[in-house]
């Protein structure tokens, strides 16, 4: 087959070239160019001219064709944008999905028609699986550490149906010996850690250099008591214990933003507990959106371990409720909400609301 290979410079991506390309297919190495930093500012992975040059110098060794393609528009629209203007409303976006699914997969899809490649391929941590009865599914990676499933929930089965993901049998360790056996030159190149626009993971100092912000205000305990004040709502997120400004005494963590006064309440980690989030925006995998309540597992961000729940979708499919056996810590407005049945994932959508918490 031809494939069209989505190459950020890093090691996952350049090892899932490099095993397409052994198992015999034509492959196509694209660079999707989404972020111009200033010069002084270190990017990390899928936004820097070295990244570039990495993937570019991969592609050489494999000898196969190597494109960048400029996507930067549709990544401030769908990604920098939505971000800048979520934490000035107090809420934390997810813009790794929003990136899959409304810049990185579409641009694929569009240039592998372009190209005439019958798949497109990531270096993403996931499978699909396409059952006897043609039926396409996404499923959890086998190393669990180190699965990408919870970022890729939101697309459509025509795309399901055209994804590679060579490194869904891979665990990071083992990418990363490929890489050396194949002599790739990046093999020993380091994993990105932080977002890849945002040079030193301040989101709030980001966030203000795009000429965005959130309102300030004060600084209140869970019983309405006035603790201090700060410079802006952006500057927080649900759980947050560091950079309060509080001084010693016990541990504090983020409760509640409140964008409209700009008052941020804080308190204890047990007040953390909710029991339900609402989620809208829902996308569900392959079938047609479920239709009663059913039992499943749901993660409320990448980093969770999924937790069983009562997920109680809404008529027209777009919302959805879900109420976990045990209460979960830090349900965040802004997160996916991503809904598995086993390794399976079901759908997701955005959470925008918890009971249950302080």
């Amino acid at each position: 087959m031809r494939v069209l290979v989505a190459m950020s410079g890093g090691v996952d991506s350049s090892v899932a070239a490099a095993v397409l390309r052994d198992a015999g297919h034509q492959v196509i190495g694209v660079t999707l160019h989404l972020w111009d930093a200033p010069e002084e500012e270190r990017v990390g992975r899928c936004c820097s001219p070295e990244d570039q040059a990495d993937a570019r110098r991969v592609c050489d060794h494999l000898g196969v064709p190597h494109y960048v393609i400029d996507e930067t528009s549709a990544f401030r629209a769908h990604v920098v944008d939505d971000l800048v203007r979520a934490y000035g409303d107090g809420i934390t976006p997810a813009p790794c999905v929003r990136c899959n699914q409304g810049v990185k997969l579409p641009a694929l899809v569009a240039l592998a028609n372009a190209f005439g490649a019958e798949r497109i391929a990531t270096g993403h941590y996931a499978r699909v699986v396409r059952r006897g009865d043609g039926a396409v599914e996404l499923h959890r990676a086998r190393d669990g550490k180190k699965d990408q499933s919870y970022f890729l929930f939101g697309l459509d089965r025509a795309t399901l149906e055209r994804l590679e993901l060579p490194l869904s049998d891979v665990t990071k360790d083992e990418s990363r010996a490929i890489a050396r056996r194949a002599g790739l030159p990046n093999a020993d190149k380091g994993d990105s850690q932080e977002l890849c626009f945002v040079p030193d993971g301040d989101v709030g100092a980001f966030v203000e250099r795009q000429g965005g912000g959130g309102r300030a205000g004060v600084m209140r305990d869970a019983d309405g008591r006035r603790l201090g004040t700060h410079a802006g709502v952006h500057h927080f997120t649900i759980g947050q214990r560091r950079g309060l400004g509080l001084g010693g005494g016990a541990s504090r963590y983020v409760l509640r933003i409140v964008p409209d006064t700009g008052e941020v309440v804080v308190g204890s980690d047990d007040a953390l507990l909710g029991s339900t989030l609402v989620a809208r925006d829902a996308r569900w995998c392959g079938d047609d959106p479920p239709r009663e309540p059913f039992e499943a597992d749901v993660r409320i961000r990448y980093r969770h371990a999924a937790a069983r729940a009562t997920v109680t979708p809404a008529a027209d499919g777009c919302t959805f409720d879900a109420r976990f056996l045990e209460p979960q810590r830090a349900i965040t407005p802004g997160q996916a909400a991503v809904v598995y049945d086993g390794t399976r994932v079901v759908g997701g959508g955005v959470i925008v609301g918890a009971a249950g918490a302080a």
